[in-house]
């Protein structure tokens, strides 16, 4: 299944923003928020962000993947969310932010998000004839 390594790999990546958020707060001695600490934010919100997201599309992907889904389209919509994701985290992550980088990553996500709910309707739809 399509749908697993791409889970699989955000899954990875979701660990790697969690620790960088961790190091950040031990080295900065925040235990709880941002203690009014720019990079501290950035980072809880790329965190936070992807925690926001990635769920919801992952599991409308997998629910076109399990109604027998053109491979190419489950693949295209996975890579569009792993690209977008890590194109927000990076844009995001920025002190001096390009917001292109923001701007960009949610565009890519928003697009497999509604892609992936619209092919979900499509299959409803034309399956209830």
């Amino acid at each position: 299944m399509l749908t697993a390594v791409f889970a699989s790999v955000l899954a990875l990546f979701y660990i790697y923003l969690s620790l960088r958020t961790i190091r950040l707060r031990r080295g900065k001695r925040i235990a709880l928020g941002a203690g009014g600490d720019s990079q501290m934010e950035r980072a809880i919100r790329v965190h936070s962000n992807f925690a926001e997201y990635v769920p919801l599309s992952l599991l409308l992907i997998l629910m076109l993947e399990l109604q027998s889904a053109n491979k190419a389209l489950v693949g295209f919509l996975g890579f569009l969310l792993l690209l977008g994701r890590g194109v927000h985290a990076y844009g995001v992550s920025q002190e001096v932010e390009d917001f292109r980088f923001r701007v960009g990553g949610m565009m890519l996500t928003f697009a497999s998000l509604a892609l992936a709910s619209l092919a979900n309707l499509a299959v409803f739809v034309m399956g209830s004839h």
